[in-house]
């Protein structure tokens, strides 16, 4: 696939099925966000994906080797090299969940402060050629003393290996305060539109 900022490079040297971000979204279809299934399994690839939205368009999970604690990765469900390849829709469907990965990471992980960062190629340190944003919480450094977070600014840093059961159990959370945030606004709007019609 070309990318559309480009036409003169050469395709991308990742092909799809050797994607692990395409392995991810082939092992996990779309589930309801306000009423995700439990257990879910987190077994479908090697290693395990910790998956905590998945839709027909875009997919959100941990990463294996995060900068901190709740480190997520969104993605378009295709395989998409980079951000110039994502269409109109995937775009605007990605943008409305990194809000909604946001305010579930932030409850989650009790961590208020958080970078969206997106990398676009090698030089930009894209590692996997499948357009994604990462979501990372920061805690705020001299209160957590991890002092090498100060140095992970977007995306780049000294990593850890993912704890699985950690995952296991930060991902159920995630999945649950994704459907509590989704339900929370759905009453929200229901109310809205009573109170306008009693206007």
């Amino acid at each position: 696939m070309h990318s559309s900022f480009d036409p003169s490079l050469p395709p991308p040297t990742v092909r799809e099925e050797d994607c692990p971000f395409c392995a991810i979204a082939a092992a996990h279809p779309p589930f309801s966000a306000i009423n995700p299934p439990h257990p879910f399994p987190s077994n479908l690839t090697e290693p395990a994906s910790f998956v905590v939205l998945s839709t027909p368009t875009a997919i959100a999970f941990l990463d294996i080797l995060p900068l901190s604690h709740g480190h997520l990765l969104l993605c378009t469900r295709a395989h998409r090299p980079k951000l110039t390849d994502v269409t109109n829709p995937e775009a605007r469907e990605l943008g409305s969940y990194i809000r909604l990965l946001s305010a579930a990471l932030v409850r989650a992980t009790g961590i208020a402060d958080w970078n969206v960062v997106q990398n676009n190629g090698a030089a930009a340190a894209q590692v996997v050629p499948h357009m994604h944003y990462h979501l990372i919480p920061r805690p705020e450094i001299r209160a957590s003393g991890r002092y090498r977070e100060s140095f992970t600014m977007f995306g780049r840093g000294q990593r850890e290996e993912l704890d699985e059961d950690e995952a296991e159990q930060l991902a159920e959370e995630l999945r649950q305060q994704i459907a509590d945030i989704l339900r929370e606004e759905e009453d929200d709007r229901e109310r809205r539109k009573k109170h306008s019609q009693k206007l």
